[in-house]
């Protein structure tokens, strides 16, 4: 599953020269925590949140002492002073791309302590995800997420859901891949496709394959064994 199949196109955003309070206005209105700030050639400049409102309040001077403003904590910052959205945002902003799997999306969040992603297409505001778009991916039932593994294995390689070749079974979230492919290399990649799918929550890997074209070796049928490309069979 793609960024693109679970993001909102109908992006509120702010110009930088949007003030403040209007800005303040928005995110109780429309119930958001964050807007992309966004230029008059679409190209996103930053993200204005609760946490730049935040930041919105200088440290008393009283209260910060000599060491203090040694430090440097006691000059007033930017963002103190701000009074528009260009002047109070976070940039650059974090982006993804529409294009980019679900499971990257949810990494970027986690790792920079975002909860929400612009979505930028040559360097355009096109969407934006956020931390509940990608929770409810995972309130698909069990028999959406085994149609959304085998479209999204079909798509990106030659082997679709067929019984002895591949079968996907879903259960509570959990993927068993089972079956018999051509190459070993095949079936890493189906594995690695299916733990991308939004909503799987593991992968169970039971699949076979005929040619392990990653060691060049190649399984024996009546044996149950494999032996070496080009040697005698063990």
């Amino acid at each position: 599953m793609r960024v693109r199949d679970v993001m909102t196109t109908s992006v509120i955003s702010v110009t930088p020269d949007r003030p403040l309070r209007e800005v303040a206005q928005l995110l109780t209105e429309r119930k958001v925590s964050g807007l992309p700030v966004v230029g008059k050639d679409g190209w996103v400049l930053g993200v204005v949140s609760e946490a730049d409102f935040l930041a919105h309040r200088p440290a008393p001077e009283a209260r910060v002492g000599v060491l203090g403003r040694l430090l440097g904590r006691g000059t007033t910052s930017a963002k103190a002073e701000a009074r528009t959205a260009g002047e109070a945002m976070t940039a650059p902003a974090i982006t993804i791309a529409p294009e980019a799997p679900v499971r990257e999306a949810a990494d970027t969040m986690v790792r920079r302590k975002v909860n929400r992603l612009p979505v930028v297409e040559d360097g355009r505001l096109v969407g934006i995800v956020t931390r509940a778009d990608l929770v409810r991916v995972f309130t698909r039932s069990d028999a959406e997420l085994a149609a959304a593994v085998g479209a999204e294995i079909a798509a990106r390689t030659s082997v679709g859901p067929e019984p002895g070749v591949l079968d996907v079974d879903v259960r509570d979230g959990v993927v068993r891949l089972s079956g018999t492919v051509e190459r070993r290399s095949l079936a890493e990649t189906i594995v690695v496709i299916a733990r991308d799918v939004g909503g799987v929550l593991r992968v169970d890997d039971h699949l076979t394959w005929v040619e392990d074209d990653v060691r060049h070796h190649t399984i024996d049928p009546d044996r149950g064994s494999y032996f070496e490309a080009g040697g005698p069979s063990p």
